[in-house]
């Protein structure tokens, strides 16, 4: 059956048949799918009053519209689904172990710790590993995250634990749920003087949705006040029941600052491991895995901290991360040390990639660098049609409020750029979840490792968008482009500054901008004691004009003795005034401020609103 013609071009018109498209399809694409000419699609936007060319990467929701006019369905491809897809194109099957049962060796638990925030988690680690991860927190936030393995001794026999270290604040729940699902164990951090709090219980049902054991770390039994007897009763509640009342969570009461019970915990991850999961991998096949972080090293290029899962990574080899691809040239421990190879459960630096990947992007070794360029090649494409999509206009954090309602945007697009993946991508994450009304949408145009660049100022300028740097500055020229092209740069280094800067923006409750201005300068040229009033200063005025119950300062020396003062009193002669002019001469009175000498000088000035730009 053919649909209505469109600029004299017939259509072909479906049955409801589905459509499989990948995020950021174009009109042509579609096109090919149903045998249409891609330009007649053209037509059909414009008619439903839509402006795209047939090129174009279209969003989800211009896709979903043009299909039910012309009576299909479409399916949109899930990355996950589309990476499978593109993987089985080069014969590469990813997440399963090669082999027989006898190739399968045991392999170190992978641990993730979690909990509420302040009941000791970044302490824990610390404890664990010797070292002070405490010391280079900003805003108490742990921005990155590391993978570290530890070695402890059960039954006489030494087995090793590789801890995933996650923040668990509550801006990073993306990252903390991908935490959890690249983990065999999940270790709950409780206080024993606080108990279980929100996050506890978020921390929680993420190892739940994940379907991974845990283990209860009831940490701080040293402190005043601590109870674990309750943190095993609330935790009931949640369907933890401890092994002593007769369930199967091991409880295990620490102190992180004293290093108690430490060996215990460990133990207990062991044992709970042992008698939970199967946890073994081939290691003599082609390394698979997970990136957990990346950063860009100004003299090392982009390293990425990569946890293999299966099969021994060596270096020399070539391997695909992400949209990142590369030769091994060095792989480094957790310790900073050269190591040649890699087996299952290990986490290790990886030097040589072309670019930084993502956190959380799988990572697999190929046998070509041909094979890992196009991987990688396709992977980028993908993820550029998917942004594409997004695009639409710029606006700055002051306009937002006064263009919203105007009505001239409906959504906010953002670059976000950082010192790390994990960071970005918990920053991008926090931010898509602000709750804030229908009136406006936030949408993340870009998201990158590294300083902003005049590329991310180029996009930035195409398509209305605000710029946000995490941990970074801008390089090069990127800056003045910026204030050339009016682009919108915010730079921070406090994730919960940053949400909440720019929520209040999408609420209108930016606070205003003043600035101080100036009003006249006064010379001391007598003082009169007054019973009444104190000291009054005898002025000249100098320069524009003084005014009652404005602010002042006062100079003595071109140094500032005192500040926030008021001109509570202004007199000509006998008679009280509001305000005198420069060159007449008057009497101050600045209240219960009495420390004045001849020749200081009194500044006034008061506080004005900028206007927005």
């Amino acid at each position: 059956m053919q649909a209505p013609s469109v600029g004299g071009v017939m259509l072909p018109r479906g049955n409801g048949e589905t459509i499989r498209l990948s995020r950021g399809a174009s009109l042509t694409d579609f096109a090919e799918k149903i045998n249409a000419n891609p330009a007649s699609l053209v037509a059909v936007m414009m008619n439903l009053g839509e402006m795209v060319t047939a090129t174009q990467s279209v969003s989800d929701e211009t896709l979903q519209l043009l299909a039910g006019e012309m009576n299909y369905s479409v399916q949109i491809v899930s990355p996950e689904e589309e990476d499978r897809e593109l993987l089985e194109s080069f014969d590469i099957e990813f997440g399963e172990d090669e082999g027989d049962e006898e190739d399968l060796v045991v392999r170190p638990p992978v641990v993730t710790v979690m909990g509420h925030v302040d009941h000791g988690k970044t302490r824990l680690l610390d404890a664990i590993r010797k070292t002070n991860v405490i010391a280079g927190e900003a805003g108490g936030i742990t921005q990155h995250i590391g993978a570290y393995q530890v070695a402890t001794e059960v039954n006489d026999e030494e087995r090793k634990i590789t801890f995933i270290d996650t923040p668990g604040h509550e801006a990073f729940t993306a990252m903390r749920a991908r935490g959890a699902k690249s983990t065999d164990i999940a270790i709950l951090v409780v206080a024993a003087n606080d108990g279980v709090m929100p996050q506890t219980v978020e921390a929680l049902n993420h190892a739940k949705a994940a379907d991974v054991p845990i283990v209860v770390a009831v940490n701080k039994i040293d402190v005043e006040g601590a109870d674990p007897t309750k943190v095993r009763g609330q935790l009931t509640e949640y369907g933890l029941v401890a092994e002593e009342y007769g369930g199967d969570t091991m409880f295990v009461d620490i102190s992180a600052k004293q290093g108690l019970h430490i060996d215990s915990l460990l133990e207990a991850v062991i044992l709970t491991a042992d008698a939970s999961l199967d946890l073994r991998a081939n290691p003599n096949q082609d390394a698979q895995g997970i990136s957990i972080e990346s950063r860009l090293d100004r003299g090392r290029g982009a390293v990425a901290t990569v946890l293999v899962q299966r099969g021994t990574l060596r270096v020399g080899d070539t391997m695909v991360v992400g949209d990142a691809y590369g030769r091994v040239r060095a792989m480094l421990d957790d310790n900073g040390n050269n190591v040649a190879e890699a087996g299952p459960s290990t986490p290790v630096q990886v030097l040589g990639l072309t670019n930084v990947p993502g956190a959380g992007d799988n990572f697999l070794v190929v046998d070509e660098d041909r094979t890992a360029r196009q991987i990688a090649e396709k992977r980028a494409a993908r993820e550029r049609n998917a942004a594409f999509a997004k695009r639409t206009r710029r606006v700055s954090l002051e306009d937002l409020d006064k263009v919203l309602k105007a009505g001239e945007v409906q959504q906010l697009n953002l670059i976000i750029k950082g010192d790390a993946s994990g960071s970005v991508e918990a920053l991008e994450s926090s931010l898509l979840q602000l709750d804030v009304g229908e009136e406006v949408d936030i949408r993340v145009l870009h998201r990158g490792v590294g300083a902003v660049t005049e590329s991310d100022i180029d996009l930035a300028m195409g398509s209305d968008a605000i710029v946000i740097g995490f941990n970074v500055r801008a390089a090069g020229r990127a800056a003045q482009m910026a204030e050339r092209e009016g682009v919108d740069v915010r730079y921070y280094s406090v994730i919960y500054q940053a949400i909440e800067e720019i929520e209040a923006a999408l609420k209108g409750m930016l606070k205003p901008e003043y600035e101080e201005v100036e009003l006249g300068t006064a010379e001391i040229r007598e003082v009169f004691k007054s019973s009444k009033l104190g000291n009054i200063a005898g002025v000249l005025i100098r320069s524009g004009e003084v005014k009652r119950n404005t602010k002042a300062r006062l100079i003595r020396d071109g140094k500032v003795v005192a500040e926030n003062l008021n001109i509570e009193g202004l007199r000509r002669f006998k008679d009280d005034v509001t305000e005198i002019r420069e060159g007449y001469e008057g009497g101050i009175n600045l209240g219960n401020f009495n420390d004045i000498k001849v020749d200081d000088v009194i500044a006034t000035y008061e506080m004005r609103e900028k206007p927005r730009a």
